[in-house]
């Protein structure tokens, strides 16, 4: 159990029956009345978030979450398949909990699988990604990286804004959560 006095961003805890994650939270003192905790919580399984407020003294179960790293093999459909690198036990998981940032994840890459009491509901992806640019238009003689950018399509089929000056075959960095450019590899 964790009081609401004790909250800090990123905290996982449990309330009416769902996963959150503590985004903000506020401690209001005001002139006159009691104070409380103001918190903004995104739901962990949905991504939805909502507004609360708890007085400091309340406990809320806190909710552990264990992140296994697992290797990503193929998908079957609406199906992915994930394999225990220490086990080699395969799980496989329903796509609608992968989340839209899993476009940049190539076969046999290693991914955080997330899971609260062996129910697995999400992912986890490395900050960034090193992927290598399949198509995209060429690049013109005088174009510079301050110039402007062009869509680019990337080995796992994802669509990228890169600059003028990247052409097809070479390796770029992505940054997973936005899906933007941050340079060659």
């Amino acid at each position: 159990m964790v009081s609401a006095g004790s909250f800090r961003n990123g905290l996982t805890i449990e309330y009416k029956g769902d996963l959150y994650q503590i985004i903000e939270f506020q401690h209001v003192k005001p002139g006159k009345g009691a104070a409380f905790v103001r918190c903004k919580l995104k739901n962990i399984v949905t991504g939805t978030t909502i507004e609360e407020t708890f007085r400091p003294s309340e406990k809320l179960p806190r909710a552990h979450i264990d992140r296994k790293d697992m290797q990503y093999l193929y998908s079957d459909g609406d199906m992915y398949h994930f394999m225990d690198a220490e086990t080699y036990d395969q799980v496989a998981v329903d796509g609608s909990m992968l989340g839209s940032n899993f476009k940049f994840v190539k076969e046999n890459q290693t991914v955080k699988v997330l899971s609260h009491e062996g129910n697995i509901f999400g992912i986890e992806l490395p900050n960034i990604v090193e992927l290598e640019v399949t198509e995209t238009e060429p690049g013109f003689k005088g174009d510079t990286s301050s110039g402007g950018t062009k869509p680019a399509v990337v080995e796992t089929g994802a669509n990228v804004m890169v600059p003028l000056f990247i052409d097809i075959g070479e390796v770029i960095k992505i940054e997973t959560e936005t899906g933007d450019y941050l340079g060659r590899a």
